[in-house]
């Protein structure tokens, strides 16, 4: 969506509204933190990203990347900076063609800093003002593209000719195809307001959005207005300084002096209503301003689906997943990203398009070696595992193998009842509550449309040794409203439905709108599921010496448990689901002594050895 778009839909709810600036860190592991802090930023309400274009060109398929991954697997719309410093003709035609194949709507055209230490200087075939740019982005793409560019509220303190020459190229850079404009960062107020009445003086129209950088520490400060120069008040100088030692008073104080900034910007008169943050890729600074300015406490990210939407061009009308990647999306998103078409409207056929083979994505745990270790230890009985998947559910472990976060608000509703089936020999990787016509607006439950109601069948998944799951489906099949699916290692399936249709299990109802149901089990996803599954447990085995215990203790489960999905299909009743799992963990500890026993030939819990 273009952030024209956004901001016109903003002004017409006369709503506050903001989003966030971020640089591509220069490592892979600090690709990867910021991509996490990106994710967990997107809790605090930002209308959309943008994703600036380091000085040459030299990150520029980090760049790419990050606006790749943020359209696609983040879900949130973003716009891509573009500089003319060190960009020849084809390198610039390469960055929009990948831009748009990403579904990114938004650029920021620049004409950029030069490196460090040498003058600005056009590169062969390339552009040498960020006007050219822009026509250059218009001529090529039309209207496909919203074109952001740059202003510079600092002018407003030059002389007379220098300034009306400065608002000038900002007018050329409108009326050569500009959208809305992005300011640099500033502490003036006074000046800024002055600065946008000239710009509106002048026959500049378009959305102006301030650059707002939050105050993070002292030496921080001085280098960033330094480097930008720009004159900063002396009573906001006054204030900091006191405690230029002090970097949580400098944070605590600046964070008060800036959300007055915002407070005078928005009071102002003068037709704005958003907020640019200029995160510098860190979390606090940003969050402490919206929460002094109260406006985190009144966002509500109401979800469009239960899961979250990918924006790139070919999945945007996506509205169909099973659930058996709820807690795996890079590897669904990655495994599928060359289907001609995805299930959408009426449930769509799987089996047309084919799943992506697990060579082509590669299976992988998020957490290094290292990390592995501080997080699951070294069990070396079958008890210690499920007190490690217990301990997950509780929300006591961050991770596991087959989830790379902690658990979902909403397995909260449900956290004892999972506890309590670990323990008992049922290992669960998924799950999901009964829900009966929770409000959309639910915040533990909702999703879609204002004044609707959601529905959810209870899900578990799940691996179980061949014992106790002889003992359990006897009980689930006296259940008439239960279906279940079993499949082991091998790629053997047993099922008690009779149906080769999918089944939904989460649906919504909403004014002026067929019903949506967005999530579904079904059997071919199941068997493409199976192999990740198994693969991921195998994984884990690996972060273990070969003959150690632990690793033999994992092996052995990957060889002989089955992987188990059951759906109880009358929503009606939130417990029933667990109740035939309780029935064969007691049998099971009448046959074998106790639910902690293993039974001759399983995986014995005592050294890790499968027999």
């Amino acid at each position: 969506m273009k952030i024209s778009q956004k901001i016109e839909q903003a002004a017409k709810e006369d709503r506050v509204w903001w989003s966030f600036e971020y640089f591509p860190p220069r490592t892979a592991q600090g690709l990867q933190n910021l991509l996490d802090r990106i994710e967990r930023m997107r809790a605090l309400g930002p209308e959309f990203i943008d994703i600036t274009w380091n000085a040459g060109g030299r990150t520029s398929e980090l760049t790419s990347e990050l606006v790749k991954t943020c359209q696609k697997l983040i879900g949130i719309e973003t716009c891509m900076h573009l500089t003319c410093t060190g960009m020849p003709k084809e390198k610039v035609d390469t960055a929009l063609r990948e831009a748009k194949q990403h579904g990114c709507r938004n650029v920021l055209a620049l004409r950029g800093d030069p490196p460090v230490g040498k003058e600005w200087e056009p590169v062969e075939g390339g552009f040498r003002y960020g006007v050219d740019l822009v026509r250059y982005i218009r001529a090529q793409y039309g209207d496909y593209f919203d074109i952001a560019v740059a202003g510079y509220p600092q002018t407003q303190r030059l002389p007379p000719d220098e300034r009306a020459r400065e608002m000038q190229y900002l007018k050329e850079k409108v009326d050569a195809g500009a959208n809305f404009i992005f300011t640099q960062m500033f502490y003036d107020v006074d000046m800024f307001v002055e600065w946008v009445k000239a710009a509106r003086a002048a026959g500049i129209t378009v959305p102006i959005v301030p650059g707002i950088m939050p105050v993070q520490t002292w030496n921080g400060f001085q280098k960033a207005t330094t480097l930008a120069k720009i004159t900063v008040p002396q009573p906001f100088l006054d204030a900091l300084e006191p405690y230029k030692n002090n970097d949580e008073k400098v944070r605590e104080v600046g964070t008060k002096l800036v959300a007055d900034l915002c407070r005078r910007i928005l009071a102002a008169d003068i037709g704005i209503k958003g907020l640019h943050f200029y995160t510098m890729n860190l979390e606090k600074g940003c969050r402490l301003l919206l929460e002094e300015l109260n406006l985190v406490p009144r966002i509500e990210v109401i979800k469009p689906l239960p899961w979250r939407q990918s924006l790139t061009p070919n999945r945007r009308t996506e509205n169909i997943r099973p659930i058996f990647w709820a807690n795996r999306t890079r590897s669904y998103l990655s495994r599928t990203e060359n289907w001609d078409e995805y299930p959408n409207g009426r449930f769509g056929d799987s089996r047309s398009p084919a799943y992506g083979e697990l060579d082509g994505y590669g299976v992988w745990i998020k957490q290094t070696k290292e990390d592995a270790l501080k997080l699951w230890d070294t069990p070396t009985s079958v008890e210690e595992i499920r007190k490690l998947f217990a301990r997950f559910c509780l929300g006591n472990l961050q991770a596991l193998p087959w989830s790379d976060s902690a658990p979902s608000s909403e397995t909260s509703v449900i956290a004892p009842q999972l506890a309590q089936l670990n323990e008992l020999g049922f290992l669960t990787i998924n799950s999901q509550p009964a829900v009966d016509g929770a409000r959309s607006d639910d915040r533990i439950h909702g999703w879609g449309p204002a004044n609707g109601y959601v529905y959810q069948k209870a899900y578990l998944e799940f691996f179980v040794s061949p014992e106790l799951l002889d003992l359990l489906i006897p009980h689930i099949e006296h259940d008439i409203n239960i279906t279940y699916y079993v499949i082991n290692n091998r790629g053997d399936l047993r099922t008690n439905t009779h149906s080769d249709g999918p089944n939904a299990v989460t649906w919504g109802v909403f004014p002026g709108k067929e019903i949506i149901q967005p999530t579904i089990v079904e059997a071919i996803s199941f068997m493409a599921w199976k192999d990740e599954a198994y693969e991921l447990g195998r994984q884990w085995a690996k972060m273990y010496e070969p003959e150690s215990p632990t690793r033999k203790l994992i092996d052995g489960i990957m060889d002989t448990y089955c992987l188990v999905n059951v759906v109880h299909n009358d929503y009606k009743k939130p417990d029933a689901i667990f109740e035939p799992f309780f029935k064969a963990a007691a049998d099971y500890a009448a046959k074998y002594g106790s639910a902690n026993q293993s039974p001759p030939n399983g995986v014995n819990g005592a050294n890790g050895h499968a027999h």
